[in-house]
């Protein structure tokens, strides 16, 4: 059987469009949520509305970790038997372990794997991967691939306002002084991807309307000719996304705006309430 050229791998943690779970070559391997003793797999046996209902309920707060470098081999092993190699793009290295335990299950696999470290998540990742299979489509070669999406990962503009302080402090992603300060003066915070792939705190709003309107006017600075794309990801507030993709037409009528839900694992640490917009410049 002659084997197909290109696998495109990712984790749970990018934004799987409707047109990337259709692509015939197209993989991600999920990784896990603990509750406890309990373990589920992202999206597999636990849905984003799942996952908040569980929060809700909880005793303890859950954590997440992706796959062993074994769990990854035998993914890639399976891979292996249909594909010459593959791409894969992870989240950023500076947020999870994810891609380094990739990297090691692929050795195991003895699968030819090319790795690009995203520096983001979310649409941070699809952006990436949905260019990646243009580049394939015009004859690009994997090298050629691997080096324009590694230029293209500093093009990424985003703005996340959190929908939940405290699971972002016992998620690990804000220090305790933060968390202090911003539980005292009852203000979230305006975090960013920055480009090196860390998460960074970058302003503060005060109300869920001021944080709308803030994240309309950043939408408006980067698309000064009023076209362009902007992912929306919310964390189980639909109608608050809306709200915001009406609010951001109203400003910006040229715009296409694309509405999806934050992966499970995400929701963990930004919690429900969230809401991002992301770009690639």
């Amino acid at each position: 059987m002659t084997k197909k050229p290109i696998a495109w791998i990712t984790d749970s943690t990018a934004y799987i469009t409707d047109e990337l779970k259709n692509h015939p070559d197209f993989y991600s391997i999920p990784l896990n949520i603990h509750f406890g003793e309990k373990q589920y797999v992202d999206g597999v046996d636990l849905t984003p509305a799942q996952l908040y209902e569980n929060i809700k309920n909880a005793t303890e707060f859950p954590k997440t970790s992706q796959p062993s470098a074994g769990e990854f081999a035998e993914q890639f092993k399976k891979i292996a038997e249909n594909y010459e190699q593959a791409i894969a793009i992870h989240v950023s290295a500076k947020l999870s372990g994810t891609l380094s335990s990739s990297m090691a299950g692929a050795d195991i696999a003895g699968f030819p794997i090319t790795f690009i470290d995203s520096l983001s998540l979310s649409y941070g990742i699809t952006g990436l991967i949905e260019k990646g299979m243009e580049l394939q489509n015009e004859g690009a070669s994997v090298t050629e691939i691997k080096e324009q999406l590694e230029k293209m990962t500093s093009t990424l503009k985003n703005f996340i306002y959190i929908g939940q302080l405290e699971q972002l402090y016992k998620g690990g992603r804000m220090s305790g002084v933060q968390f202090f300060l911003g539980s005292l003066l009852k203000v979230k915070p305006i975090i960013q991807i920055t480009s090196d792939g860390r998460l960074e705190a970058i302003d503060k709003v005060r109300s869920e309307k001021k944080a709308l309107q803030y994240l309309v006017d950043k939408v408006a600075e980067g698309h000064p000719k009023g076209t362009g794309k902007v992912y929306l990801m919310q964390g189980n507030v639909p109608e608050q996304a809306e709200q915001l993709k009406a609010m951001m037409l109203s400003q910006v009528p040229g715009l296409s705006v694309e509405i999806g839900d934050i992966s499970s694992t995400l929701a963990v640490h930004a919690g429900e309430g969230t809401l991002a917009v992301l770009w690639y410049e």
